[in-house]
């Protein structure tokens, strides 16, 4: 007997067919004019309910994020979504109509951004929709946007038809970025943004946040005057909070190994009484119920500082903001401790070496230019000479390795490692323990022995304390 899931009737075939199609016919009457038509609606809405996906898919106002917060097993359906799939006889018409509909919500959410002012938060979700998107078409969130079109392995998507029925966008890659990031330029327009640093008490009432600082380090040369003004102090405020908070981190342990080879500072706060009792004991008088002490022991607290070089390699591409900021700060902060040397390298397509004012943050974050490109060889070519002694010397190089020239910048950072100095590969440093990483070089730093280090800060913090204790 013939399994009857096993096929589906022609019946069936033409349902899943008209279903497919009443989605993207929504799709593209919502996009171009924003009042509902409730045929559409409803008809949708059943669809939807019909194959099991939540209804939240349909109402613009809802995010990707939240969608995927609330569905966690929709986020690997995202993922890849329109990436081009090899040709198939025999096409999932059922798997067609729940890709239709996954599709169709990315698409509205990044191309209806309405009229009128756009509020901070607002801009926020875009961006993160955004994300999606280039995801959905197998980019890493920010590429396309910063013209980076890269795929896992460094090659672009294309292709010339989806799987499926499938809106296959690989082709339409090098139109899609300059087109995003339009859209986003557009948003910020209507935020209004550089009015409202040109008036000193609204700019005051802004909260300095991550997704702020970003845009206004991508527009501070198009500010002058009040506004730049107002702009620098918002990105000093922000760079003071996470110093602090850093700062914190860093200190909760102690850099460097007691030194016992210097005798300790006999001085009261260095008195170690446990140990001074303990010694003492044997003249303990029990008649007088009296402890004499005859001798005094004190604490070491000399620690072995040895010159140590850190050197800071960032990836400043557009993907890559939240890490530029943290690890300029943390940098900053490394600075100020005793016996390290510290080096702040920057790069897209080209390399900035910006040690000079890694004491600053705030002056060094002025001094970035986010975007572009990437091609970590420019940057190499500035670390390589800073490495006079490998066994002394630590080099944190921060990316999430989408990079042009794969093989030449693995060799690179292969020889500093087989050199004998400490090369950590961070794959994102920041504060949500979010990120990505190229899985060829994950891979490869495995094998190497160097694995990427992702996640929190924190991580990182650790990992420095160690290597300079």
């Amino acid at each position: 007997m013939t399994d009857p899931t096993s096929a589906q009737t022609p019946e069936a075939t033409g349902a899943d067919e008209n279903r497919r199609q009443l989605l993207y016919w929504r799709l593209l009457a919502r996009v171009f004019d924003h009042e509902e038509q409730a045929s559409l609606e409803a008809a949708s809405l059943a669809v939807v309910e019909d194959i099991g996906l939540p209804t939240e898919l349909l109402d613009p106002r809802v995010s990707v994020d939240s969608i995927v917060q609330r569905h966690p097993e929709l986020a690997a359906e995202f993922d890849g979504l329109m990436v081009p799939e090899p040709d198939a006889d025999d096409r999932d018409r059922a798997a067609e109509v729940r890709r239709a509909a996954l599709v169709s919500k990315v698409l509205l959410n990044v191309l209806a951004t309405g009229s009128g002012t756009v509020s901070a938060g607002q801009l926020s979700a875009w961006q993160a929709d955004a994300g999606w998107l280039e995801r959905a078409v197998g980019c890493r969130p920010g590429e396309l946007r910063a013209g980076r079109s890269g795929a896992p392995g460094g090659v672009s998507p294309t292709g010339t038809g989806g799987a499926a029925g499938t809106p296959d966008l690989g082709n339409l890659i090098p139109t899609i970025g300059p087109e995003l990031a339009a859209i986003e330029a557009d948003l910020v327009k209507r935020m209004q943004l550089r009015e409202v640093l040109a008036d000193s008490r609204l700019a005051a009432q802004l909260t300095p946040s991550m997704s702020l600082i970003e845009q206004l380090l991508r527009d501070k040369n198009n500010l002058s005057g009040v506004a730049l003004s107002n702009a620098k102090a918002l990105i000093r405020r922000f760079v003071d909070e996470v110093a602090q908070v850093l700062r914190t981190q860093v200190a909760k342990a102690s850099v460097g190994a007691l030194d016992r080879s210097v005798p300790p500072k006999r001085v009261f706060r260095n008195l170690d009484i446990d140990r001074t009792i303990w010694k003492n004991l044997t003249n303990w008088s029990p008649e007088e119920e009296r402890l004499y002490v005859d001798r005094l022991f004190y604490r070491h607290t000399a620690r072995k500082t040895t010159p140590a070089r850190l050197i800071v390699v960032v990836d400043q591409s557009g993907s890559m903001v939240d890490s530029m900021v943290n690890c300029t700060i943390l940098a900053s902060i490394f600075t100020g401790l005793p016996k390290v040397d510290v080096h702040l390298i920057a790069y897209d397509t080209q390399a900035i070496d910006l040690t000079p004012w890694v004491h600053d943050p705030f002056e060094t974050l002025l001094r970035t230019k986010l975007g572009g490109g990437t091609d970590g060889t420019v940057a190499m070519a500035l670390t390589r000479p800073k490495i006079a002694e490998p066994r002394n010397t630590v080099v944190v190089w921060i990316s999430d390795f989408y990079e042009w020239r794969t093989e030449p910048l693995f060799e690179s950072m292969a020889a500093i490692h087989r050199s004998g100095a400490k090369f950590i590969p961070v794959g994102s440093v920041t504060s949500s323990g979010r990120g990505s990483v190229n899985p060829w070089f994950r891979e490869r730093f495995k094998d190497l022995g160097t694995p990427v280090l992702s996640g929190h800060i924190n991580k990182l913090v650790h990992e420095l304390k160690s290597f300079l204790g």
